[in-house]
């Protein structure tokens, strides 16, 4: 039997159901109520706020536009700032959270090929075989969380730059995208300690792993649990022609054995994801940083080095203490060999809209070369 929630509603007096589609891990709405291109913005806004949905039955392109009416007026609530830069975070993330929640609740149906019926609708069939692969039948989903799909639909088709790659990463729908470069070219350029072999941890896209093997590394074993970045990772190192190279295993961070290099970019804030896509972001009490650094001395071999890559930001928020980075290298047995630093040269650090600025304009990504004490 399906795992998949439904959705019920009424319509036309006749009780109606379908499957509900969010990747983003939102439940399904509770009350829902049929709107069309009569809907004004404040309606449509108020009736969201008060948790209902509102299933569209009117023109694709109309829907779009009150979407984007919705958020005007979501936005005219920012987070209210904090007395420390923990609680600005908080409320931050708690606004984030309700937005999302208000604009989530404008729901558009899916036929079962994912057809969108519609007036003006766009064809976003192969988008959504892409994230949600083959279609089980008619199904509902936020307009929101779709139009999502059509922008990682594009990443994945045209490609993200990696300048310290020389070549593009085509990242697929739920894998955290290359898009903030310092950390790449940190592991381009830190000396090697080996060219035998390296692990590349929660690999992802397969773009540190390319790194390295573009570097001259001769094997390199890349791990990831997700069953999207374990794809996404084989398609583009194949595409790369590095497959003979690199390695993509099944794992929960470390492979069997020992290596002289084992990389890891975790999640940088310890904080719990609001949905599944958050989770390359965000890492609940630091679990995978924490997980990292105690298995780190069984997988390396003798004079061999751990790459840590981590950006300072908790720490301007508050969330984390250097002394506690550095107590849990001690704690893991491990020793710091050295440490390369860079500045963050992505938009939202200089973004002065942003409630985090301050914190996004301190922040320092490093690349921690841990050795065992």
């Amino acid at each position: 039997m399906s795992k998949t929630p439904f959705v019920l509603w009424t319509e036309s007096g006749q009780p109606c159901s379908a499957r509900w589609r969010s990747e983003w891990g939102a439940p399904p709405p509770a009350r829902v109520t049929i709107a069309d291109d009569s809907m004004t913005a404040d309606a449509a806004h108020r009736l969201a706020c008060e948790g209902t949905a509102l299933l569209w039955r009117g023109d694709f392109q109309n829907a779009r536009q009150l979407l984007n009416a919705m958020a005007r007026r979501a936005d005219r609530h920012p987070p209210k700032p904090g007395t420390s830069p923990a609680e600005s975070f908080h409320f931050h993330r708690q606004t984030q959270s309700r937005r999302a929640r208000i604009l989530g609740m404008l729901l558009v149906p899916l036929e079962e090929d994912y057809e969108i019926p519609l007036r003006r609708a766009p064809d976003l069939r192969l988008a959504c075989t892409e994230a949600y692969g083959p279609g089980e039948g008619q199904a509902l989903v936020s307009l929101r969380e779709l139009l999502g799909l059509v922008g990682a639909h594009e990443w994945r088709k045209n490609g993200i730059v990696v300048p310290a790659l020389g070549d593009r990463i085509h990242p697929h729908y739920g894998v955290f995208s290359p898009i903030r470069s310092e950390y790449v070219d940190l592991v381009a350029d830190a000396p090697l300690p080996s060219n035998a072999l390296a692990f590349d941890i929660g690999t992802g896209t397969g773009v540190l792993a390319a790194i390295l093997a573009r570097r001259g590394i001769s094997r390199i074993v890349a791990t990831d649990q997700d069953p999207r970045a374990l794809t996404c990772a084989r398609t583009n190192l194949e595409r790369l022609g590095l497959t003979d190279r690199v390695e993509v295993v099944q794992a929960d961070l470390f492979p069997e054995g020992g290596a002289p290099l084992v990389v890891c970019n975790p999640p940088w804030v310890p904080a719990r994801p609001t949905s599944p896509i958050e989770q390359s972001i965000y890492d609940p009490e630091s679990r995978m940083l924490t997980g990292f650094l105690n298995g780190l001395a069984t997988h390396l071999e003798p004079g061999g080095e751990g790459w840590l890559l981590l950006s300072d930001l908790a720490e301007h928020l508050e969330l984390r203490t250097r002394a506690e980075l550095l107590a849990a290298f001690d704690q893991a047995g491990l020793v710091v060999l050295g440490k390369t630093d860079i500045r963050p040269h992505h938009p939202r650090a200089s973004d002065q809209a942003d409630p985090l600025r301050a914190a996004r304009a301190a922040e320092i990504t490093s690349l921690w070369r841990l050795g065992i004490r």
